[in-house]
């Protein structure tokens, strides 16, 4: 492999997922770097590195997940602390890119949060972002610095292949996902179903009509995400009263906020994968959610990084 531009490279973590930190730390046979994120008792943050980090190519592995603006407040801080450390180059590894739906102007005076988290990261002195399947890709753009998007499908198809399920559709639970949907149909060889639904109000789905054949199919439900769960149990339960044999769910993002554990338990579905890019809490935790771990994927990329090359082989 090709040497990196840096004389070594160093990986960091804040608070939000330590256990993730250290499994992609492990993989790249690096002990984590020593820092420490605190707490003032004005609930300011101090962030305190413990070693050099001059002319180091730093990663710092922070997901902005719940809480979401102190998660945020860490990652912004940890990248200054090291600017002014005269650090290399800070990379920062974002598994979960907190604010990525609000990505646009849906309605007249919205903001669009997720540009306003990229201007903050490059303002705080980040010189690259490496993240996994952010809400929206052409979110890559609103950086003025070089992003790195990883997607976690392919960990989702690996582990559905050793399931060999026979008759199987893959369904996009809205409109958005159907992309995704799709691609992971053509790795399966399977066909795909559309849930038309409408959002009668934020956080609330309502299904409209099902495209597609899933009579008699084991079916998996895709996803990005799971934020409260209404869209895909809504989904899931539609189309197992419509027939279907067997329903699964998939998504890379296990965000599980407020309603989210009940509805997935009493759902109709059988088994829920996710992936760790969100540390996810024992309260969280059901039988049927089966958790797969990205820190090799992102190990992988992260020592690209450091050695310059190709990023995308990772997917051919």
């Amino acid at each position: 492999m090709k040497s990196g531009a840096f004389a070594d490279y160093k990986v960091f973590t804040a608070n939000s997922h330590t256990e993730l930190a250290e499994e992609i730390a492990a993989i790249m046979g690096k002990p984590l770097g020593k820092a420490t994120v605190t707490k003032f008792s004005d609930g300011e943050i101090g962030v305190n590195l413990w070693e050099t980090v001059r002319g180091i190519d730093c990663y710092i592995v922070q997901s902005t997940c719940d809480p979401v603006n102190d998660n945020l407040m860490e990652l912004l801080i940890m990248i200054d602390a090291m600017k002014r450390a005269s650090a290399g180059r800070i990379n920062a590894v974002i598994p979960y890119y907190g604010y990525a739906r609000q990505d646009r102007k849906a309605k007249a005076r919205d903001p669009i949060t997720a540009k306003l988290v990229a201007d903050l990261l490059v303002a705080a002195g980040a010189d690259r972002v490496l993240s996994m399947d952010l809400h929206a890709a052409q979110i890559q753009g609103y950086f003025n610095i070089p992003v790195d998007h990883l997607l976690g499908m392919p960990v989702i198809v690996k582990y559905f292949q050793k399931k060999q399920l026979e008759d199987v559709v893959i369904v996009s639970p809205d409109h958005g996902s159907v992309t995704r949907a799709r691609n992971f149909a053509q790795h399966l060889n399977c066909p795909i179903a559309i849930v038309d639904k409408r959002r009668p109000a934020p956080n609330q789905s309502e299904i409209m009509h099902i495209i597609g054949n899933i009579e008699d199919k084991n079916c998996i439900l895709i996803d990005d995400m799971i934020d409260t769960a209404g869209t895909i149990t809504n989904a899931a339960n539609t189309i197992k009263g419509m027939g279907a044999r067997a329903v699964y769910a998939a998504a890379t993002h296990p965000v599980l906020s407020g309603p989210a554990k009940e509805r997935l338990q009493n759902s109709a579905i059988e088994e829920v994968v996710l992936l760790n890019t969100i540390k996810l809490p024992e309260e969280k935790k059901i039988d049927k959610v089966r958790t797969l771990s990205v820190a090799p994927l992102f190990a992988e990329a992260m020592l690209r990084i450091y050695t310059n090359d190709s990023i995308s082989k990772l997917f051919d």
